[in-house]
């Protein structure tokens, strides 16, 4: 009986440091994640709510683990790893039902597109991050193929920026010889739901019916599921342009993003 007890109270003793240590750990990670989300290292928006999630199912886990080597409580921590692991698969279903959508959307399919919205991403000391980059590149392809068409170019002013993403894409649209004239300026919205709304305000200032016309929306992959939801819940007759980002490992960072962002407009 005494070794039984003894036993017990080594495997809760063991079970208990392993979970304290692993807690630290955690803790670490997430605060230097935090620190460099603001210095503003590139994907650290990403990652850090990706390894505060990750983290606290990490540690939940482990204290149903240190729970059950308690035998008064023993019955419950199997209750409750259960109904952990029952939660945990339905996460996973869903978050792959949210994927089947964002890949379904993910190819480009806006021939003959009469205006086109270029979707801000942010901006790196003033430049367009390798995002937004993408999709102004994926946007002097289809321009120099398809002809002359007009561009809206939406983004406000970021957190630490000088000018607006708006006045930034204009500059680099410019520069790769796309003619001034033709590019619009939405330079208020920050985020895609504004970037829609205000851009078709702008369409409709410009004197354009858009009930009439064919909107083309130009994003990254991963986003332009979304992007056409909201721009036909905004009324618009819309396709894509699909941007391709660049590395894989921040293909994944944001698929992984882009799938609870999805999740809520489909709740909203």
């Amino acid at each position: 009986m005494l070794n039984t007890i003894s036993e017990e109270k080594g495997t809760l003793k063991s079970r208990l440091t392993a979970t304290l240590i692993a807690a630290a750990v955690a803790l670490v990670i997430c605060v230097a994640a935090y620190i460099m989300m603001l210095m503003r290292i590139s994907n650290m928006h990403i990652v850090f709510p990706l390894a505060l999630g990750l983290s606290f199912l990490l540690i939940v886990y482990m204290a149903l683990w240190t729970l059950g080597a308690n035998e008064r409580y023993r019955r419950l921590s199997v209750i409750l790893k259960r109904c952990y692991l029952i939660c945990f698969a339905i996460g996973v279903v869903w978050f792959i039902i949210m994927q089947a959508f964002i890949i379904s959307g993910s190819r480009t399919d806006g021939a003959d597109a009469d205006v086109i919205i270029v979707l801000g991403a942010g901006l790196r000391n003033g430049a367009p991050s390798l995002v937004l980059a993408a999709r102004l590149d994926t946007t002097v392809e289809y321009l120099r193929v398809n002809g002359d068409i007009p561009v809206i170019v939406t983004g406000g002013l970021g957190q630490g920026e000088t000018i607006t993403e708006a006045e930034a894409m204009f500059r680099y649209l410019v520069a790769r010889g796309i003619d001034e004239s033709l590019i619009w300026k939405e330079d208020k919205s920050t985020r895609t739901h504004e970037n829609i709304a205000f851009s078709r305000s702008l369409m409709e200032e410009k004197g354009l019916d858009v009930s009439s016309i064919k909107v083309a929306v130009v994003s990254n992959e991963f986003h332009l599921y979304r992007a056409k939801l909201i721009a036909e819940k905004a009324g618009l007759d819309v396709s894509g342009i699909a941007a391709d980002t660049i590395g894989l490992h921040r293909r994944v960072l944001y698929h992984f993003r882009e799938a609870f962002s999805l999740m809520r407009e489909f709740m909203s």
